[in-house]
Formats: structure tokens, sequence, C-alpha cells
């Protein structure tokens, strides 16, 4: 997995390559602000970039936006100290396929990277905490894409990732494969994505 770190945190960053690269994580190159992450991602073509959200120059959401607007095949994983509703479902409805807390455990990262490389999501329990807020509070207003229309199994895997339940028991709990919880996640991001672009659709018409 070739992998781009972008933060403007040095010690952070430097210190997080070197455990990834002790995982094998092949980590091609590392940027202290959002433009210099885009330049790094268009010279590099790595399979993910790790990216914080509080950068100078250009921020992290919009380098998440020019990221998926012109490296698609680049994808994003969030990694933030923020676990505000806010900040979690504005860097999902930009675009980002996963979502993990700077004080979850190194494998967490290195499993977030894993299953975006392979088209998949991650988010951490903190994340999951926010997206279900974000989802209560939806279906509490009676809006009409409330959840992005989650399915009653999505809502669940939400609660227990919410809850910090490892897939395994996810899994058993809701009688699915355990493969099946990384594409529920997806899931549910993808739908609340498409939710965030219809909503903002409807403000402009």
């Amino acid at each position: 997995m070739r992998v781009v770190i972008a933060d403007d945190h040095t010690f952070y960053r430097e210190g997080l390559a070197r455990l990834l690269r002790k995982f094998g994580v092949d980590v091609v190159g590392e940027a202290a602000d959002g433009k210099a992450a885009v330049r790094l991602v268009e010279e590099t073509s790595p399979d993910v970039v790790l990216l914080d959200l509080r950068m100078p120059s250009v921020s992290g959401l919009d380098a998440i936006r020019m990221l998926t607007e012109h490296s698609a095949a680049t994808r994003v994983l969030v990694l933030s100290v923020s676990a505000e509703e806010s900040d979690v479902t504005e860097a999902i409805a930009a675009g980002a396929n996963g979502y993990v807390l700077k004080d979850e455990p190194v494998e967490e990262v290195i499993a977030g990277i894993r299953a975006a490389a392979s088209g998949g999501a991650r988010i951490s329990p903190g994340t999951a905490t926010a997206l279900l807020g974000r989802v209560r509070g939806a279906i509490e207003a009676g809006e009409d894409l409330a959840g992005g229309g989650l399915s009653t199994t999505e809502l669940q895997v939400l609660g227990l990732v919410a809850a910090g339940k490892p897939d395994r028991e996810v899994s058993e709990r809701l009688s699915i494969g355990e493969g099946a919880v990384g594409d529920y996640v997806r899931s549910i991001v993808t739908k609340l994505q498409v939710e965030s672009r219809v909503r903002d659709a409807r403000r402009t018409t």
C-alpha cells in the first residue's frame, strides 16, 4: 500500500510515517499543508492519502474536495483529533473514505488504510458516534433523506461500531458475515455522501 501523509504537526507526521513503515506500509511522501498534499498526490499517485483536517494554506476539507475531483483513484482517510459531529459529517460529505481519530492505536490506522485501499471505508468508534448523532438528528427532524435512507441493519452496524464493538462481535450480534461489516460501513458512508450532495443541490435550486 502506497501512502501519503499530510499533517502540519511535524513530530506526529514523522512518527506516524516511521510506525507505518514498520508495519510494511510504503510511505511515499509527506506534506505539511493541504496545498502541498494535493500536489504530492498528483505527483506520486498513492493508494491512500492520510489527511488532517486543520492545516494551513488549503484546509483538509478543501483538499478532500480537490482530491475527490482531480485524483479520484487515490482514497482519502482522515486522521483527526476532532470527533465533533460537524467535522466528521463535513469530511464524509466532502468525499473522505474513512475517518479515524488520532488517539486510536496505529492498528486502527492501518485497518483504515487497508479498507480505503481496497475500495471500502473505515470509521473509528468516536467517528461512528458523531455520524449516529447526525443520523438520529435528521430522523427526529423528519428530513426526507434522514440518514441517507440507511437500512435497519446499517443503523445497527453504526450503533455497534459507535459502541466500540469489533467486527467479529458486530457480525455475531447481527448474524452477518464478518467481512460484510466493512461493506455495511462503506454503504453508510456512501449514502451519507449522496444525501449531502442532494441536500446541497436542493439549496441551490
